[in-house]
């Protein structure tokens, strides 16, 4: 069966034809789930929809985002709680943009990009998106292995070659299928939420003003120096290249149909999804700020228990540094265990999340199939290499400094997912009736270049720290 819509002099409602089978992404998982009739209660509907975004939040409160949080709260206080806000909106909006596609097209973003584009794009493409997902996992490496460290004492080194081992998690986990996956990502990203709302509104000492956190929230600016600097870092740890990718072959789990009505009952669930999903996520990245603006904030440092004497600085490392100081800031143990669950549950659930990507763009641009323990082993070995070479030489101290490389990787990668992305979901051609609309077509491009605008603009200060990360500090041996 073709692969393309009606042509654009036909039908004025083209509907996009269903993709020829055995052409999809993570075949053993489409059309796994089926769907009530629409004649069902709502519940019922949402619960055979809810999943594919929930999977897919993990990405935006992984590792990554928790360095740029706490540093922005323990610099700014409140004040680019705004730019949390804003940052979760554009992702709604481009996770909105990715389920579509996978829903009218019968294609993930890989796939369109593999079809739609010219053949000599697949393997620049596919490349990028490698590198790319290698350089997140290695921010779940290190997520996991300072968690691992911190509950468990396991030297960071040998922490980071564990996780290596998570492949056999993931291959047990796929044998279950997708809907068991998602209720363990489900149960992790639970793990996280109630962790902070224990922090933030049961713990004493972590209580914040929230009339202070409204008006920072409603009054966006950037009101103190380097504030652009942090609001960069933030955006840029937010949207996430390979979540674009995932998003739109995890939709297609559902055995939705390709007539009208399903299509618009699949856009119009997915969405709802993709809006709670995370709406959850920004409460997770908000908590890590104000939990970092409420115990860090004008301090210059910490004196821990054995007496070491702990700087606060634009250096720091701050993931380490939030767990290390939170019991003797807060009087409560229990706080630095919660911080230490949460990370592990971040790193975990990603990691999962970070598997399934790489066999969506590996069978979706090159349509190679691969044993996933071999997929997983590939994945895990690329972020683990760079990770164990530079704190095997360097020592335990730059778990900030290996996430900026991460970054650095993901911020010239985001472009060739955002641009396609939005290209094809606001194409009559290949979207028919389902195409964007006015608002997310213009909300939608004007995210796309505000965030690649100031993915680009960051980009030179933070290649500088990431080749001060590969050569060392000047005197450093």
């Amino acid at each position: 069966m073709s692969t393309e819509s009606a042509p654009e002099g036909g039908s004025s409602n083209p509907l996009p034809a269903q993709p020829e089978v055995g052409t999809l992404s993570l075949e053993g998982l489409n059309s796994t789930v089926e769907i009530p009739p629409e004649n069902a209660s709502f519940w019922r509907q949402y619960r055979a929809f809810v999943g594919p975004a929930f999977l897919v939040s993990v990405g935006y409160m992984d590792p990554g985002n928790w360095g740029t949080d706490l540093q922005a709260g323990a610099s700014y206080r409140f004040d680019l709680l705004w730019i949390v806000a804003l940052s979760s909106f554009m992702a709604i909006i481009m996770q909105v943009c990715s389920a579509r596609l996978g829903i009218v097209t019968g294609k993930d973003l890989a796939q369109a990009c593999r079809d739609y584009f010219p053949a000599w794009t697949r393997w620049p493409n596919w490349l990028a998106c490698e590198i790319a997902i290698g350089a997140c996992d290695l921010a779940e490496v290190l997520g996991s292995a300072v968690a691992l460290n911190l509950l468990f004492h396991v030297p960071l080194f040998w922490a980071v070659l564990i996780t290596a081992f998570d492949v056999l998690l993931i291959l047990a986990l796929q044998g279950f299928g997708v809907r068991f996956i998602e209720a363990v990502i489900l149960t992790l990203v639970a793990t996280i939420g109630g962790c902070y709302f224990v922090e933030i509104f049961v713990l004493p000492h972590t209580t914040p003003d929230f009339l202070e956190m409204g008006a920072a929230l409603l009054t966006p600016g950037f009101r103190q120096e380097g504030m652009i600097v942090g609001a960069i870092g933030i955006i840029g740890a937010t949207v996430m290249p390979h979540n674009l990718y995932l998003h739109s072959a995890l939709v297609r789990t559902r055995r939705i149909g390709f007539d009208e009505s399903a299509i618009r009952r699949a856009i119009k669930f997915n969405t709802i999804d993709t809006v709670a999903a995370l709406s959850l996520a920004f409460f997770v990245n908000a908590s890590i700020l104000v939990l970092a603006a409420t115990t860090f904030y004008g301090r210059e440092s910490v004196a821990l228990p054995s007496g070491e004497i702990i700087p606060f600085s634009d250096d720091a490392d701050w993931i380490r540094v939030a767990y290390l100081t939170l019991a003797p800031l807060l009087g409560a143990t229990s706080a630095s265990v919660l911080f230490a669950v949460a990370l592990l549950a971040s790193g975990q659930s990603s990691t999962i999340t970070g598997t399934l990507a790489g066999q969506v763009v590996m069978e979706g641009f090159m349509h190679w199939r691969m044993r996933p323990w071999v997929r997983r082993l590939i994945t895990r070995l690329i972020a683990i290499l760079p990770a164990v070479i530079i704190i095997g030489i360097r020592g335990s101290g730059s778990v900030t400094d290996l996430l900026v490389l991460s970054q650095v990787v993901l911020a010239m990668q985001l472009p060739l997912a955002l641009f396609p992305l939005l290209y094809f979901t606001s194409s009559k051609k290949r979207m028919g009736q389902f195409r964007n609309g006015w608002f997310l077509l213009t909300v939608g491009w004007t995210s796309c270049l505000l965030i690649t605008a100031l993915d680009f603009y960051g980009l030179p200060d933070t290649m500088q720290k990431a080749w001060v990360v590969i050569v060392g500090k000047p005197g450093e041996q």
